[in-house]
């Protein structure tokens, strides 16, 4: 669904739960770049549109920008060495379709959950309404991230619309970073950025979700959490309102488990245990 002008953030939220996949804003006049951006992004989520549900639909192949990775947005990786900690952590990446998929997955988690940070590719100035909707329906802590916070356990930090999102860890505690940039994997936030990061940072103390989505964004980063020592799972065929995300995690090797929507965190639960 496009977002008029006058158009209320809870309007598009429940938009969402009635069954709308994705939700398009009105491009703002400005520069070059984000008019660019918004072409890419109009385009995108309207081919996620006609392949919800398992529809395929053919694209015709055309000239697409430069897809960027994580690579522009992630630092340098520090030879200085950190405190060891054993304590969990959860990363969570999902697009269409990923608004009902996280609200099943959260509502269902008891109140001393490992931490989760999660990357859901939504529209500037929705994440804030959409955090705070999720808070007042689940035992966990939902907030939208801000520069900095701590990841504790009982909370899920989801990245603001239109800025990526990195874990990051000073000695034994695990915070989030918000950081501008280019698109990466054709979106902003990226969960290949925050995939990566919980793959330098975290290692096998974390634990990777990939849900419904259309296109490969966090696949690359699933296969470098795997590598890395975590432990990864992808919302299955079956569940998924687009398997395009959670399909090219799997084919790159990246993912340990398949399973359904409704499973997913009792398996998040036994591998944080």
């Amino acid at each position: 669904m496009f977002q008029p002008y006058g158009f209320r953030l809870g309007d598009g939220l429940k938009a969402l739960e009635y069954g709308a996949v994705e939700i398009i804003q009105k491009p703002r006049m400005g520069t070059k770049q984000f008019l660019e951006e918004s072409r890419m992004r109009i385009c995108d989520v309207v081919k996620a549109a006609s392949q919800a549900r398992l529809r395929k639909v053919a694209a015709k192949p055309r000239a697409i920008a430069p897809k960027l990775t994580a690579d522009v947005i992630m630092a340098k990786p520090s030879s200085k060495a950190m405190m060891q900690t054993t304590e969990k952590v959860v990363v969570v990446g999902a697009s269409t379709g990923g608004t009902e998929a996280l609200r099943a997955f959260l509502e269902v988690l008891p109140a001393d959950s490992p931490g989760i940070v999660i990357v859901q590719h939504m529209p500037e100035g929705f994440t804030r309404a959409f955090s705070q909707r999720l808070d007042g329906i689940c035992r966990v802590s939902v907030k939208e991230a801000e520069n900095n916070d701590t990841v504790v356990r009982g909370r899920a930090l989801i990245a603001p619309g239109n800025h990526h999102l990195l874990l990051k860890r000073s000695g034994a505690r695990y915070y989030v970073e918000v950081k501008d940039g280019p698109l990466v994997s054709r979106h902003r936030p990226s969960v290949d950025v925050l995939f990566r990061s919980a793959a330098r940072y975290a290692g096998k103390n974390a634990v990777g979700v990939i849900m419904t989505g259309m296109g490969d964004d966090g696949a690359k980063g699933m296969l470098e959490m795997k590598e890395a020592g975590a432990k990864t799972i992808a919302q299955d065929e079956a569940t998924s309102v687009v398997f395009g995300m959670p399909n090219e995690a799997i084919k790159l090797g990246g993912v340990d488990l398949v399973r359904p929507l409704d499973c997913i965190a009792r398996e998040v639960i036994r591998l944080c245990d």
